[in-house]
């Protein structure tokens, strides 16, 4: 078996100055991961999985479409073969990886869990998957433990209105060290167009707040109140993910007789589609800044392409990809109208489609108000390009457009507990883009000065700017 000699100590790092920030400044920073798709229930109960395959592949819809361009068939991947042998199918995908992150990410996680330096493939596949699944027995494997070995100090899930947050109550009163709070997702509140699933979802939300649900202010008072109660249990960060942004004109009764055809299951027209959606995402927007939230906007995916296998295994199964949408005149408005009657909150606005970051960025400083530092907030590079070319390009795009020194950083949007490495992989990056800069006289060579920057993007300044306890 190979080793896996190209993850050192100083994997990423080119330049004595990045090796000097990395080590010095970012390792030590602990994780303030503040998006992720976590499971709290994994949380409350302390899951131990019972082997390598269940916390490393299980939903990983990257693994998914890996495999699938490698000729796997879809019966060792999301079907019925044993877990064991979808693993070997991963393993044997892993040496075409190469140079997607995919490559990078699996050897990193490996190293740092597990303390495995192979190089992943069908040769070491067997004693890998052995190691691995005899150390997730052990009690240092529970998930808690995990997260304590990688120096987390909070975790955002991602969490729908309607969810009772059981789970974060039960961690809230056992006092649990990390935090793990709950962010408001509302997509559903706004997915009129999706017909009898709308339907149904607004009759749940009809029974969590106990009263009908029979035009817009009642679903806006339903939406508050769930806001509220979310507000009660910690939760301090809204986020929303949409092909783009909606800032079409509306009035109440237009909203009304849209909503009143969504109440039903009949189709609505994209026009009045539009009109919806921009009315709810503003109702939204002024709830989180009258209780001092942060919003997320994930904008730019057009997700479940292929029908055949929405309809055979189910959405969110790894056939999304980046949407081309021309985006910047709904943005401008949405956040205009906001802006306008002094409704807007912190907000962190994250795109999919590479063309338009700069549209993003120059987009998101129009906002600020000199009241908070970063308030506007060009996200951090999300789903296609959180690899290392993308984040580069998100750093300097950053750069160019806004102040980098106050970015608050990385985020794994992961629904793994062995995801925790890409905070890494961003700090390394993030080092070597400085200390090449420093290297050619770009930057000064002054750690301290560069080094607290560092410090900032890594950890504090998410630690500032959502105003958690920890």
């Amino acid at each position: 078996m190979s080793e896996n000699i190209f993850i050192t100590d100083d994997f990423l790092l080119h330049s004595e100055a990045a090796r000097t920030l990395y080590h010095d400044f970012a390792k030590k920073q602990p994780i303030f991961d503040y998006h992720c798709h976590l499971s709290p229930k994994d949380i409350a109960e302390d899951r131990q999985f019972e082997n390598l395959y269940q916390i490393w592949i299980v939903g990983d819809h990257y693994k998914y479409r890996a495999m699938r361009a490698n000729g796997v068939n879809e019966k060792f991947i999301t079907g019925d073969a044993s877990d064991y042998v979808k693993f070997l199918k991963w393993a044997e995908t892993v040496p075409n990886t190469l140079r997607n992150p995919l490559y990078h990410w699996t050897h990193l996680e490996l190293k740092n869990y597990f303390g495995i330096t192979t190089l992943l493939n069908s040769d070491s596949a067997e004693s890998i998957y052995n190691q691995c699944s005899e150390l997730l027995k052990k009690r240092e494997y529970s998930v808690r433990n995990i997260l304590r070995k990688m120096n987390v100090k909070v975790v955002g899930t991602t969490d729908d209105p309607t969810d009772d947050l059981a789970y974060h109550k039960q961690l809230q009163e056992e006092n649990f060290e990390i935090k793990v709070l709950p962010s408001f997702r509302p997509d559903k509140a706004t997915e009129i167009e999706k017909g009898q699933a709308f339907v149904d979802w607004i009759q749940k939300l009809e029974i969590v707040v106990g009263f009908p649900i029979i035009n817009f202010e009642t679903l806006i008072k339903a939406l508050k109140e769930r806001h509220t109660y979310f507000h009660e249990v910690g939760c301090r960060i809204s986020d929303h993910g949409h092909t783009t942004f909606y800032g079409k004109d509306y009035t109440l009764t237009q909203v009304n007789v849209i909503f009143r055809k969504g109440l039903k299951g009949e189709k609505v027209s994209s026009f009045e589609m539009n009109k919806y959606k921009s009315a709810v995402l503003h109702e939204l927007a002024l709830m989180n800044k009258e209780k001092s939230w942060t919003q997320q906007f994930h904008v730019g995916a057009i997700r479940n392409n292929n029908v055949k296998m929405l309809h055979s295994i189910g959405p969110d199964q790894g056939y999304d990809s980046i949407g081309d949408l021309n985006m910047a005149d709904s943005m401008s408005k949405f956040f205009g109208k906001l802006s306008e009657c002094d409704g807007l909150a912190n907000t962190i606005v994250y795109n999919l489609n590479p063309r338009d970051s700069e549209m993003f960025a120059s987009m998101a400083n129009n906002f600020n108000d000199g009241l908070v530092a970063g308030k506007m907030q060009y996200g951090a590079a999300w789903w296609f390009l959180d690899q290392k070319d993308g984040m580069e390009k998100q750093l300097n795009i950053l750069s160019n457009f806004g102040l980098l020194s106050k970015f608050v950083g990385m985020v794994t949007d992961s629904r793994s507990f062995l995801s925790f490495p890409r905070h890494e992989y961003f700090r390394r990056i993030l080092c070597n883009v400085l200390g090449e800069e420093i290297q050619k006289g770009e930057l000064p060579d002054d750690m301290n000065l560069i080094g607290n920057m560092v410090e900032g993007i890594c950890y504090k300044n998410a630690k500032s700017y959502f105003k958690i306890n920890i």
